[in-house]
């Protein structure tokens, strides 16, 4: 059986989530759900991810050679351990759990974030202290590793947990880039062993690669010209929409 879809629509829906991972990777993490919803909607939740995986490393590649620079090594070194064991047990998850039961978790546990941020802009003095301390560290690292092999979906978090620790938004990229070019590679053995990363998915993945790279363009075109303020506010829509879709999902 043909892992290209027959329908022109699937085809739309492929090229529209290529894209989307590449606006993703300019910085909009909760763009993420664009093309993993659209994935999923076309492949199935759990076949998705071994698919979206090499092209997400390919987009945290192309966002690394241009923002790379502006990388914070203190914040990358202090979530991956926690980041990693969140891994490991999202991978011992996916071997006994449904999909269909992860996903909407996923969900209420980033719309809750979601919330807790937009108090601490209303309330600036409350829990001021909080996104500084190694627990919430800990804490958002174990988020990043569990949804990141249930789902492709811990950019919203990681993109939380900058906002929350008030990190500019070319840094924010710059981060963000090395940190998911390093947690998606050490990935690759995981989803490969689930038998989700397979030579037709990868030829699959070859085909949609410029798509990422225009994606990206357009994003990083629009990071440029648009303010602080307005970057973070629009990083906090798009991921409480992005969680309200995995909630209802």
């Amino acid at each position: 059986m043909s892992l290209l879809p027959e329908s022109y629509l699937g085809w739309i829906a492929l090229c529209i989530a290529a894209l989307g991972i590449g606006i993703t990777k300019s910085g909009f993490s909760g763009f993420s759900m664009v093309h993993v919803i659209l994935f999923a909607s076309v492949f199935g939740a759990m076949e998705s991810t071994g698919i979206v995986l090499p092209m997400l490393i390919a987009g945290d590649v192309f966002a690394m050679l241009l923002y790379g620079k502006h990388a914070n090594w203190t914040y990358v070194r202090r979530m991956f351990p926690p980041t990693m064991l969140g891994v490991v047990l999202g991978w011992l998850l996916m071997m006994v759990l449904d999909g269909r039961f992860y996903r909407p978790l996923i969900g209420a546990i980033i719309l809750g974030l979601v919330i807790l941020q937009i108090i601490r802009l209303w309330r600036e003095d409350w829990l001021s202290d909080l996104p500084h301390s190694v627990w919430f560290a800990w804490s958002m690292g174990c988020l990043v590793g569990l949804t990141t092999m249930l789902a492709n979906a811990a950019g919203p978090i990681f993109g939380l947990y900058l906002l929350a620790i008030a990190v500019p938004k070319m840094e924010f990229v710059g981060t963000a880039a090395w940190f998911f070019l390093l947690l998606n590679l050490i990935k690759i053995p995981f989803s490969w062993g689930l038998g989700l990363i397979r030579l037709d998915t990868l030829a699959l993945n070859v085909m949609l690669m410029p798509l990422i790279a225009i994606g990206l363009w357009i994003g990083t075109s629009l990071v440029k010209c648009i303010p602080q303020k307005l970057f973070d506010s629009l990083v906090l829509v798009f991921t409480g929409c992005a969680s309200i879709r995995m909630l209802l999902s």
